[in-house]
């Protein structure tokens, strides 16, 4: 799962993916295309929305993502067009980028709908992007 910062909608993403699958089969990681939050918690009011939906974030911290994490990784799944093209500019080969997916395409096959960013709203940004990851989440995991 990645955003730009690795604070707000990834780490989101991540948690509720987490809460659907079995993670002793299924390895679920974050990260942002920015370094600028590299260690740091998840956004408060990202945490406080999971909170609300028994989803602890908590424990993530912050990281950037990095070539090897095609290597590491079957999919990829992006927040939005600008996380896209950033994430596609690294990869080195087709294999690579065919594992690089918009997320909400699980919901909005092909119309390449972005996950906005709520850093910079209120709480209620935070709700709508939490029920926009539970369903695309709940999508995937069904796949897997």
């Amino acid at each position: 799962m990645v955003c730009l910062g690795n604070i707000c909608r990834s780490p989101l993403a991540e948690g509720i993916l987490k809460s659907k699958v079995d993670t002793s089969k299924i390895f679920v990681d974050s990260a942002g295309t920015g370094h600028w939050h590299v260690g740091n918690e998840p956004d408060k009011r990202s945490i406080a929305v999971g909170k609300k939906y028994n989803i602890d974030i908590t424990n993530q911290r912050g990281r950037q993502f990095n070539v090897t994490d095609f290597e590491n990784f079957d999919l990829i799944y992006v927040m939005d067009n600008s996380n896209k093209e950033n994430v596609l500019a690294m990869a080195e080969n087709d294999f690579q980028r065919e594992k690089v997916k918009l997320i909400l395409d699980e919901i909005f096959p092909g119309e390449n709908v972005d996950v906005p960013d709520p850093y910079l709203g209120g709480t209620a940004g935070f709700e709508n992007v939490f029920k926009m990851l539970d369903e695309a989440c709940e999508q995937i995991a069904h796949r897997l």
